[in-house]
């Protein structure tokens, strides 16, 4: 995947299949460190020791329609790639949490992409989960949370077109402010 946002999107449905109700999704920028985190965190079935083991390999996968599976592995090997690290840990009927962290310079780490569309995609998919997006940089940060969103909006469904947009635009002019504190702080 050439792209960050395909990952999270890769591991997002792989916990709306596993039954996730909450998915937590964090991005954590750090240039003093060096460092660019991305965090997956659900309350789906959650998997046990072996298996937790075993889709780290790309010839496992839980899924029906195909004998391979290769977004865990992949995520897995372009954070090792980029001189950084990957965990992922899981319990039987509790959830799962993956976290892969890049050197935020590697020359080979791919770019975020574009998070807007994906983030608002898995929303307009899946418009009964609740999905929290954080994406903090530098110190900076701002969320975006449905139940937040599905609060103020009240009987409006979250995959009403023009929710979609506002999330999307929302997302983007957040991003766009986090580059841009970024380069003034620079």
């Amino acid at each position: 995947m050439k792209e960050i946002s395909l990952h999270i999107l890769d591991l997002a449905q792989n916990s709306i299949r596993a039954g996730a109700g909450n998915v937590l999704i964090r991005i954590e920028e750090d240039s003093a460190a060096d460092t660019f985190s991305v965090s997956l965190t659900d309350d789906g079935c959650g998997m046990g020791a072996e298996m937790a083991k075993s889709v780290q390999n790309p010839f496992v996968t839980t899924r029906t329609t195909r004998k391979v599976g290769l977004g865990i592995p992949l995520f897995k090997a372009g954070c090792e790639n980029c001189a950084g690290t990957f965990t992922l840990e899981s319990e039987l009927g509790r959830g799962t949490r993956i976290a892969g962290t890049y050197q935020r310079s590697h020359i080979d780490r791919p770019p975020l992409g574009n998070i807007a569309d994906t983030i608002a995609m898995l929303i307009a998919a899946n418009p009964k989960l609740h999905l929290r997006y954080e994406h903090k940089l530098n110190g900076e940060e701002y969320a975006l949370d449905t139940a937040e969103i599905q609060e103020i909006l009240g009987e409006v469904p979250l995959d009403t077109p023009e929710v979609t947009a506002f999330i999307a635009e929302f997302i983007h002019s957040n991003e766009s402010e986090l580059e841009s504190t970024e380069v003034q702080k620079s």
